[in-house]
């Protein structure tokens, strides 16, 4: 076992954008599991979006971060040290561990998973939060019908391209929405959605009009800004948004909404959400998801950065939507 454990630290609120400086690497003391604990050895480590809005000392759904206290996030590890019988040494497990090395928790803090149903790194992804939020919106809120047009922005990301495909399967017309070729060529070629609108690639407006001749039924928003009132600009009477992020404003860029006119005309129905308050939603819509994986109907991809050294980097990168799927951190080895 190593020395110490490493951890990263939030140094700083940011000022803006998100850089390096924020950030503290430390090494500090393997912690010891008391009774009814167990020591995970952290495998993998989700970065997600919403992390970012966490660094911000702003009132929000989640206690935000102050300077010096750990990054946190979800994570995949295998126990190594353990003072619960149902949990032996060896076991995947998946909780909100954080950017470290090493983590002692109890057993209701934890998930255990079973490697011969998915790969544990799924357990962050489709077959995790991000999954979940993508049925729970899309199913919940969204309610498609066979027929209507779903469109989802940040479509190539852990989200969003869940959120597609799940919408495929129900019979729907999906529009994407991302940023460059390969990302829209992976949505439309890989995963089955029906067009893809790159918003790097000039008038955004005219492809989008005409990739949705029938205009909009259910939007699944994740980035907010120009896009989103791109999309409220062609929205179907009785429209329905999820509203699941805004990365285009996380680091700390307002904008000026516009689009009230279209949600009165449309008697369009907007609900955000958080995922997290929806925990006994997650088991069946991950054994739904799980079904779809081995029926080849859900297809996922992982952008995975390596050593937790990188993590401020690699999560500098989602930020600017430099990833191409669900942004992973691999800390160590899968096996001991």
């Amino acid at each position: 076992m190593a020395a110490k454990n490493t951890q990263v630290l939030m140094k700083q609120h940011p000022k803006g954008a998100v850089t390096e400086a924020d950030f503290e690497i430390v090494q500090r003391d393997i912690p010891k599991p008391g009774p009814d604990q167990v020591l995970v050895r952290n495998v993998y480590l989700s970065l997600d979006p919403y992390m970012r809005g966490r660094m911000d000392a702003v009132r929000s759904y989640a206690a935000h971060l102050n300077p010096g206290d750990m990054m946190g996030g979800g994570t995949v590890g295998q126990v190594i040290e353990s003072n619960v019988e149902k949990l032996p040494v060896g076991t995947y497990v998946n909780g909100m561990l954080g950017w470290q090395a090493y983590a002692v928790a109890k057993a209701n803090e934890l998930r255990v998973l079973d490697p011969k149903i998915a790969p544990v790194s799924t357990s962050l992804g489709v077959l995790g939060m991000p999954g979940c939020t993508a049925h729970y919106g899309l199913m919940q809120i969204c309610e498609p019908k066979a027929g209507e047009t779903v469109v989802v922005s940040a479509a190539s990301g852990a989200v969003g391209s869940a959120v597609g495909q799940i919408a495929k399967i129900k019979g729907c017309r999906v529009v994407g929405i991302a940023g460059g070729k390969d990302k829209c060529d992976y949505v439309v070629k890989e995963l089955g959605f029906d067009a893809c609108i790159d918003y790097k690639a000039g008038d955004m407006h005219a492809a989008f009009k005409a990739a949705t001749p029938d205009r909009v039924d259910c939007y699944f928003e994740n980035v907010g800004g120009d896009v989103m009132e791109m999309v409220f600009g062609r929205l179907n009477g009785f429209a329905r948004i999820a509203v699941c992020g805004l990365i285009s404003g996380y680091d700390g860029k307002p904008y000026a909404f516009t689009g009230m006119r279209h949600i009165l005309v449309n008697r369009a129905k907007v609900q955000g959400f958080i995922i997290s308050e929806h925990m006994g939603y997650w088991p069946g819509a991950i054994g739904e998801m799980a079904g779809w994986i081995k029926a080849g109907k859900l297809k996922y991809k992982e952008d995975i950065a390596e050593g937790l050294e990188t993590a401020p980097k690699a999560f500098m990168g989602l930020l600017a939507g430099k990833n191409f799927g669900k942004q992973l951190v691999r800390i160590a080895p899968e096996t001991l």
